[in-house]
């Protein structure tokens, strides 16, 4: 067993090889998603502008969290049809769901992001702007912000993975939902989250180009916000 060819082909199973399907639409379906995800971006640009003027501490947090995750879960589900997917099989022809795929993939995201914070660590300007956005967390009840943290993440891909990335209509669907999702991370004033969005948003959607469904972004979002729960503080305070 080669290592290298493994490590090659699972990046190619996970990253790289659609698998095949029929998810073609009629144009009155795509024009039907196009509407609802235009529809849904403007409302949550606008909870999200609200969520960021609320002061820390401020119950009116866990509202505005939950709506925001809501409109992305109502404007998915109103697009049309979503998908699970599948994966690619590499030891026999049963289909399976991409489930270890992901958490592997979700993984590796983690240690990237966990070494790139670790380098913003050494840079207040960069640092001091993440710290603050977890004030949210360490002022209000943890359990409840972060159960609607990960409400919210994968309410983010059915969303855009899901319905967004379906409305697209075309090859270039990776690229814009990717753009859009980075975009939607802009209002926050900090570059290193865009860039983070942009990183992750680039990942799942190539998973959903593979897999043909939300499931696979879905793990991976998870596993990596699971991670970044846990572990960004520490690697941002790392030099004291």
């Amino acid at each position: 067993m080669n290592p290298v060819s493994e490590v090659r082909d699972f990046f190619t199973a996970a990253l790289v090889k659609p698998v095949p399907r029929d998810h073609s639409e009629t144009p009155e379906q795509l024009v039907q998603r196009r509407w609802v995800s235009a529809v849904t971006l403007a409302i949550a640009s606008f909870l999200m502008a609200w969520t960021l003027r609320i002061s820390p501490g401020d119950p009116a947090i866990y509202a505005a969290t939950l709506a925001l995750g809501t409109t992305w879960v109502v404007g998915a589900l109103m697009s049309g049809r979503l998908y699970l997917g599948a994966a690619n099989p590499r030891r026999s022809d049963r289909v399976s769901r991409a489930i270890i795929q992901s958490l592997l993939i979700g993984l590796l995201l983690v240690a990237l992001f966990l070494a790139a914070a670790v380098v913003v660590a050494a840079f207040p300007t960069l640092r001091d702007p993440l710290l603050g956005l977890m004030i949210h967390a360490r002022m209000g009840i943890l359990p409840l912000i972060v159960g609607l943290l990960f409400l919210n993440a994968v309410a983010a891909e059915l969303f855009f993975r899901g319905g967004l990335y379906a409305a697209t209509g075309g090859q270039h669907a990776v690229l814009i939902t990717t753009f859009v999702f980075a975009l939607s991370t802009v209002s926050t004033g900090m570059p290193t989250l865009v860039v983070g969005a942009a990183v992750l948003g680039a990942v799942v959607g190539l998973q959903r180009r593979v897999t043909g469904g939300v499931l696979a972004p879905i793990v991976t979002h998870v596993t990596w916000l699971t991670g970044m729960v846990l572990l960004l503080p520490s690697a941002l305070t790392i030099w004291g």
